[in-house]
């Protein structure tokens, strides 16, 4: 007999429809994501090396380029939860949401829609080998450099830049402070 705790449990079926969806007072549909992200050497805080910083990207439904993990905000739901949501159903990854890092106001490349979307920086803790959409999209680990190669939306690169200007930003802050001491 196997026993597999609840707590590691996750329902393999995606939410769908668009019944719950939040939109601005613009009528713009709100959309949530993540940028999962890991260091190479486990434990690690640091860019100090070039390449230690790996974001995780996923392929579209459609099957034409890379993007982030990136969804519609539902009326039953805070923003954060629904990055996490997002990112478990599409990604298969769990972790620690960070600060938000920004609004993206973006027009659909298939639909002729206007969105405003909002990312988070998400510290990957662990990556399911089973998750809802595993037989529809593709994952991959990559640096930062190859996935502002392949992501197909301006606004996810930008939020991308953001997200290693913040990094960067922390990183020297903690070393001025170690200085001091």
């Amino acid at each position: 007999m196997v026993t597999v705790s609840q707590e590691n449990m996750v329902a393999l079926v995606s939410r769908t429809g668009r019944h719950l969806q939040r939109y601005n007072k613009l009528g713009r549909r709100q959309v949530v994501g993540c940028i999962p992200y890991r260091y190479k050497i486990p434990k690690q805080t640091s860019l100090d090396a070039a390449g230690e910083l790996e974001v995780l990207v996923i392929s579209s439904q459609k099957g034409k380029g890379m993007l982030f993990p990136k969804g519609g905000w539902e009326k039953d739901e805070s923003k954060k939860e629904a990055a996490l949501r997002e990112t478990l159903e599409e990604a298969g990854v769990r972790g620690i949401l960070e600060r938000e890092l920004g609004k993206w106001s973006f027009k659909s490349k298939s639909h002729d829609a206007h969105y405003e979307g909002y990312m988070f920086p998400l510290l990957v803790e662990e990556q399911l080998d089973f998750w809802p959409e595993k037989d529809v999209r593709q994952r991959k680990w990559m640096s930062v450099q190859e996935a502002k190669e392949v992501c197909q939306y301006i606004w996810m690169k930008e939020a991308l830049e953001k997200f290693v200007s913040r990094l960067a930003s922390q990183q020297h802050a903690a070393e001025k402070t170690l200085n001091k001491l």
